[in-house]
């Protein structure tokens, strides 16, 4: 055993060192040799058929299902550009490029695999015994993968090599994060975008209860968070959501249907790749799911092999948006001139040529009989199927333009004028840095450049399935999404006639509750989401004027809510007026009392030299008359519109009129009780409290009521008050008080000179006089006080303008009860009965000096 090792240490001493392959070498499926080279992912091969590893031997290679007749056409759009790019004398002169193209078959797995092959190389390489086994990537650059989970996981693997990965349709936002992939492009737009355009699309027409299905991948997954967080910010609701993947099993379909069928929404969002969608609309038809409308991503909603499938027209009228339409010349004829990609014998070419034209080549050991046979030249342009179909020309021009994104890199990096240097070996970290930098236009005039996360401009049409009368379906561009405009101006729709679900021209409601109108306000359902609600009237003296109000506004204090609740309507300003009944009658009662006083006056003034007028000193009675005269005047100052004028008028004129008629009727008691003193003989007291004495006590007890409201209007004084607390509905007129200690100082002292006539007439009451002046007072100052007393609580307690009439009220009241209890008696005397106006039946029998 010694000798052997010895053996083969000394062979292996004697052998160069040779870089080696680990595993199976992985071969291209198209390939064309060239002075650089351009790898190409794509999935020809939609699935992949499962296998059971037992992991005791090595896995056997992947074998491929579903031929995927799209990959074909992007495949054929790197060729075409390739082509065009190598027979231009202006873009790399002198340099030929060539490709290695591999098939993943759908597998993420897959396409990592294929990317280190063509980052590394499958030829083994010798080295000097020092060297490491490191080597320039045999590409410059990688055109693919479709979707956006295998884009992630291949740019994850040769990012750290700095190979340029360019998609051209892998949306993924998550995609821009050049910190995780720092060697990705693409030449489609970001799905950051795409969802936020598709939740203002949703939200444009109304619907705010929408349901919504994603493909389980990145693409789906991030592309439905985003759409969810805003259309969250535009108060939409998920009632659900739910991932799908293709390979799903049926189970898990059936419990979709069933989540679908269950719904209240009329409306799904649907942020699935094209392959996921074929196969919901093939379990959809089985379940006859009609009567949604759908709203679609680009992925899904332009795909004319999708709209074939729809056999029930179940994505009639969907809406959805797709990248703008494009136009290269010479591409649509290039894609259906195909030719064999490399020899009649490669295999991924016979499998499409058979599938395209449903036959077999010919093979000379073949015995099968009526079996159609392909010669790999028959004419493609006569064919109606998924591959001549060129709605897709958008994303075959994103292919396009990501391959001439190469091209203009190296042309700079070559230093490229007449003709390339071809000793100038490409970096891929320099072509990756002149592709961030790049801009150009395309044949068509087409801008092409990248921001700093890789990413072109976000441009969308707005597309509308309108089924035509043959059955197939027409994609209409019906408005535009464009991020490079003004944020109010970003969505613009057509004024075209959109076709919805069922063939309806009316647009689809889908709300998880009716609109709130205007008078009402939105209360949330508890348990449920912000779009569940009930609608709720908004209460007195609040309205809302929206729809959909979530609060509802407090009217101004001046304005009151109608009663509809949506408008606020000036309230009804209430004082006691000349022109309604109240105030007319009060203004009647105190037109009354004055003309009554006045004639009471003449009648006095002609009378003035009779006994009765003379006994009862005629003049303070004249005084008397001349007050109550004002007092029933001055009620009417509190009738009519409060003004400044009018507010402190009528409370000082009332308390300085009222204290002049108490005054003379105080006087007048004294006057009774001082004359009755005077009869006793050796009395002197007449000669204390004569004529000068009686008018300087009027004038002195007036005086003080005069300082009173000097000093209450000078300190505070009353003034117009909106009063809005008292009645809901109305604005009260009112006199403010201004100070509430003038205003009870002012009424406390007539109460309180009141009082004090009252005491002094009680005590007079029974003088022996035929016509005893003191009962009368003494009845007058009880009707007085009875009034103001009862007025009180009542003044209090009234609402309004009643408040005003209480107090009018209680100033008439005691006005006449003053004139009627001391003047109508002495008045009946006069007119009806003269014979005892005399001054003998004056004194009676027990005769009273003169007064």
């Amino acid at each position: 055993h010694t000798g052997q090792l010895l053996l083969l240490a000394s062979l292996s001493r004697a052998e160069e060192p040779v870089c080696r392959q680990r595993g199976e070498p992985e071969d291209p499926q198209l390939s064309k040799n060239g002075d650089i080279i351009l790898g190409g992912i794509f999935s020809f091969h939609s699935s992949w058929k499962s296998r059971q590893d037992n992991y005791t031997h090595t896995p056997s290679p992947v074998q491929c299902t579903s031929l995927n007749f799209r990959a074909f056409q992007f495949a054929q759009a790197m060729l075409f550009a390739i082509e065009e790019i190598n027979n231009s004398t202006d873009l790399l002169p002198g340099i030929s490029l060539g490709y290695k193209m591999y098939d993943t078959c759908g597998s993420i797995a897959m396409g990592v695999r294929v990317a280190l092959a063509l980052a590394n190389g499958n030829e083994d390489t010798a080295t000097a015994s020092t060297a490491t086994c490191t080597r320039p990537a045999q590409v410059v650059a990688i055109m693919g993968e479709t979707s956006s989970s295998p884009c992630m996981a291949i740019a994850t693997v040769i990012g750290p090599f700095h190979i340029p990965l360019i998609s051209h349709f892998a949306t993924c936002a998550c995609l821009s994060d050049k910190v995780r992939y720092p060697s990705f492009l693409r030449t489609i737009p970001s799905d950051y975008y795409q969802s936020r355009a598709l939740a203002q699309l949703v939200k444009h027409f109304g619907w705010t209860w929408v349901g919504a299905i994603r493909t389980n991948d990145d693409y789906g997954n991030n592309g439905m968070a985003i759409f969810t967080e805003t259309a969250k910010q535009l108060g939409i609701c998920l009632e659900y959501s739910v991932s799908f993947f293709r390979q799903d099993p049926p189970e898990k379909i059936q419990r979709i249907i069933d989540i679908i069928k269950a719904s209240t929404s009329n409306v799904i969002v649907a942020f699935l790749s094209h392959m996921d969608m074929d196969v919901l609309i093939h379990e959809f038809t089985h379940h006859n799911l009609t009567g949604y409308q759908w709203v679609g991503s680009e992925s899904w909603i332009s795909d004319f092999h999708t709209a074939s499938m729809d056999k029930h027209h179940i994505l009639d009228g969907a809406i959805g948006l797709a990248i703008p339409m494009a136009h290269v010349t010479g591409m649509r004829e290039f894609m259906l001139d195909v030719k064999p990609f490399n020899s009649s014998n490669n295999e991924l070419f016979s499998e499409f040529w058979e599938t395209l034209f449903d036959c077999r080549f010919m093979k000379t050991t073949s015995s099968e009989k009526n079996q159609r046979y392909c010669s790999g030249y028959e004419d493609v342009s006569g064919l109606q199927n998924a591959f001549t179909d060129m709605s897709l020309m958008p994303i075959f021009n994103n292919v396009y333009k990501g391959v001439y994104a190469v091209a203009h890199a190296l042309h700079h990096t070559l230093g490229c004028k007449k003709m390339c240097s071809k000793k100038i070996q490409p970096n891929p970290f320099t072509i990756l840095q002149h592709i961030k930098n790049i801009q150009f236009k395309t044949k068509e005039g087409e801008q092409v450049y990248f921001n700093e996360n890789g990413d072109p401009a976000a441009k969308y049409e707005i597309i509308n399935w309108q089924p035509r009368e043959n059955g197939t379906v027409d994609f209409v561009t019906v408005g535009f999404y464009d991020t490079t405009l003004p944020a109010d101006k970003q969505l613009n729709l057509h004024n075209k006639s959109f076709m919805w679900t069922q063939s309806s021209k009316q647009v689809p409601l889908s709300v998880c509750s009716e609109s709130c109108p205007p008078g009402t306000r939105k209360v949330l359902q508890k348990g449920k989401p912000i779009c569940c609600y009930d609608c709720i009237p908004c209460a007195e003296g609040e309205i809302s004027n929206t729809t959909d109000s979530i609060t509802c506004v407090q009217c101004h204090a001046e304005f009151w809510s109608n009663k509809r609740r949506d408008d606020c309507e000036k309230k009804m300003t209430e004082f006691l007026s000349y022109e309604e009944i109240m105030g007319a009658l009060l203004t009647a009662a105190s037109l009354l009392g004055t003309i009554m006083t006045t004639t009471v006056a003449v009648i006095f003034f002609r009378n003035r030299n009779t006994p009765i007028v003379r006994a009862n000193n005629s003049e303070l009675s004249f005084l008397l008359l001349f007050s109550l005269t004002l007092c029933f005047l001055c009620s009417l100052t509190f009738i009519g519109r409060p003004s400044d004028w009018s507010c402190m008028l009528r409370h000082t004129a009332f308390g300085i009129t009222f204290v002049l008629c108490i005054s003379c009727v105080l006087g007048k008691t004294i006057v009774v009780l001082m004359a009755f003193r005077a009869t006793l003989p050796g009395s002197n007291v007449m000669k204390w409290f004569g004529p000068h004495q009686q008018r300087l006590s009027v004038l002195a007890f007036t005086l003080v009521q005069v300082v009173i409201c000097i000093l209450w209007l000078t300190i505070s004084p009353p003034f117009p008050f909106k009063n809005f607390h008292h009645f809901k509905d109305k604005i009260i007129l009112e006199c403010a008080l201004g100070s509430a200690v003038g205003f009870w100082a002012v009424l406390g002292y007539i109460g309180l000179l009141a009082m004090l006539c009252f005491v002094l007439a009680f005590l007079a009451r029974k003088l022996p006089d035929n016509f005893n002046e003191a009962k009368f007072i003494t009845f007058s100052m009880l009707i007085f006080c009875a009034v103001w007393i009862t007025f009180i609580p009542a003044y209090v307690s009234s609402p309004g303008k009643f408040s005003v009439a209480v107090e009018i009220f209680a100033i008439l009241a005691s006005s006449f009860g003053l004139l009627i209890c001391i003047f109508i008696p002495k008045c009946y005397i006069m007119l009806f009965k003269p014979e005892k106006n005399t001054k003998k039946n004056m004194m009676g029998k027990m005769p009273l000096k003169s007064l």
